[in-house]
């Protein structure tokens, strides 16, 4: 216990050096937020990304990382929306993606907890078009969604949800080409001229009857159904996932998943090895972040 009391400290020092200590605490409050409210009504959910890195390598945050994560079956999910609004303190608010511009704007399709008293981008015509909705501090809460074992069929669903992805990408602010290649920036030029004129609504009804169509309680494997496309790649088995544990974090404890490890060796190459320190630099905000409160 000595031990990780000494590494949640030095964490806390290195959050101070990178200049993120408001942030990380107004994170934590999110955190014990949803952890308080799963265990009222016996809902699980598990740390998830740098999130679980930071649990497991640091015992809290990754101290360059700005923001939190963390993951639901669909099953525990849909419990949760059913009571948060409810539950959340003033000044947190939960967002669905279907809230953005009356449901015909489109970010992605996470769900989220927002830290109202925080600001994380300039103003600007962006923010304006997501009417202020995404300018905060926020917890993202990711969707796993049961996967067909077959792996033709598992890769076919997955295809589908990146073409919905590129119809949705219609909908937003901008198009962002500079991370495609020339066949990417024409594949998503076209999915996304098409999506413009197909509703924001259908799209999304798309991508929820695509995510539990294969809902049985019988696979063994799970997917991350509103991963943004570029990590649907990651399968995986229900034994991970469907338990959990508890794991220390800052000064608390939070559920993580019971297969923690073989999550985290799934989705990334080498979680335990700290990147290069030109690479441990904040990730999600265009300006220094504000917290109010």
């Amino acid at each position: 216990m000595k031990d990780n009391r000494e590494s949640a400290d030095c964490c806390r020092e290195l959050s101070e050096e990178y200049g993120l200590k408001e942030v990380h605490e107004a994170n934590l409050k999110m955190l014990k937020e949803i952890d308080r409210i799963c265990r009222k009504y016996g809902i699980r959910y598990g740390l998830d990304a740098g999130t679980l890195i930071g649990a497991v390598r640091h015992q809290g945050f990754i101290p360059w990382d700005d923001d939190a994560d963390v993951a639901f079956t669909r099953e525990n999910y849909e419990k949760f929306a059913r009571v948060v609004r409810k539950e959340l303190p003033a000044g947190m608010k939960f967002l669905e993606p279907s809230q953005l511009r009356g449901g015909e704007g489109f970010y992605d399709f996470t769900p989220r907890i927002l830290y109202m008293n925080s600001r994380t981008h300039e103003d600007g015509p962006e923010m304006e078009y997501y009417e202020g909705r995404l300018n905060h501090l926020w917890v993202d809460l990711f969707i796993m969604d049961e996967q067909p074992e077959c792996r033709i069929k598992a890769a076919w669903i997955k295809g589908l949800h990146t073409l919905i992805y590129g119809l949705a990408m219609g909908h937003r602010y901008k198009l962002d080409y500079s991370r495609y290649g020339a066949l990417g920036k024409a594949a998503v030029a076209v999915l996304a001229g098409v999506g413009n004129k197909i509703p924001m609504r259908y799209i999304r009804r798309m991508q929820y009857s695509l995510a539990v169509r294969y809902h049985r309680g019988k696979s063994r494997f799970f997917y991350y159904s509103n991963y943004q496309p570029d990590f649907l790649y990651v399968t995986v088995e229900r034994s991970w996932v469907e338990e959990t544990v508890d794991l220390l974090f800052e000064d608390t404890v939070l559920m993580a998943p019971k297969g923690w490890e073989q999550v985290l060796n799934e989705v990334y190459e080498d979680y335990k090895t700290l990147p290069p320190k030109e690479k441990r630099v904040p990730s999600h905000s265009s300006t220094k972040i504000k917290v109010t409160g």
